[in-house]
């Protein structure tokens, strides 16, 4: 049975639900389970995410576009309306911000349709994601985003277990300092499998599944 409890540290007026225990990702096995189902999904937890996360950008930094991964549109439609409001600079002809999901080919690769391109070709291009745990998403992204003729504006994300990914700082309102003993393993290292402990669930940016 997995409880989920509020994370001691608080920012803002939308708090953080984590649960501890032996949980697999797609890359590793983690022992905390971030939950950020609320902030997603929920408009007044959105807000007050953003108003968070734009707190951690450099003022000079345009953005034209936000890739919102792990179902996190609701939350850049808030991080763009706080940009705008905070006298962020965009540099595009209709001097907006466009909000774009990505789309995913066979091979797990993200694509971008010919309709979508021009959003992201010439673009100052902010990924914005629910939770960084080893960075290899968010390299996808930034490939994805190099190749397609874009320009990195930064990495954002509710949390983050690592500082940085390709060089790129990623801004967050809570960080692995907010969870004590925090550990992630390759499954083949992982202590807990060695102990004969049991996966508790199989959990991603969208939610867990109780095994």
């Amino acid at each position: 049975m997995i409880t989920l409890m509020h994370l001691p540290v608080r920012r803002g007026n939308a708090p953080l639900r984590i649960a501890h225990g032996h949980f697999a990702t797609n890359h590793s096995h983690i022992n905390y389970f971030v939950d950020i189902t609320y902030q997603k999904t929920r408009l007044s937890e959105a807000k007050d995410s953003a108003h968070q996360l734009v707190q951690n950008f450099v003022n000079d930094t345009p953005v034209d576009t936000i890739l919102c991964l792990d179902g996190t549109s609701v939350l850049g439609t808030c991080v763009a309306e706080e940009l705008t409001k905070s006298g962020f600079r965009t540099i595009n002809a209709h001097q907006t911000i466009y909000i774009l999901e990505p789309e995913y080919n066979s091979n797990s690769q993200i694509i971008f349709r010919d309709n979508n391109v021009n959003m992201i070709r010439g673009k100052n291009v902010l990924v914005l994601m629910a939770s960084v745990t080893t960075g290899f998403t968010a390299k996808q992204a930034l490939q994805a985003i190099n190749y397609y003729g874009g320009n990195v504006a930064g990495v954002a994300a509710i949390y983050s277990a690592v500082e940085a990914v390709e060089g790129y700082p990623i801004r967050s309102v809570y960080t692995i300092n907010d969870l004590p003993g925090y550990a992630s393993y390759d499954y083949r290292d992982c202590p807990y499998c060695k102990e004969g402990k049991k996966i508790d669930a199989l959990v991603n940016s969208y939610g867990y599944s109780q095994l």
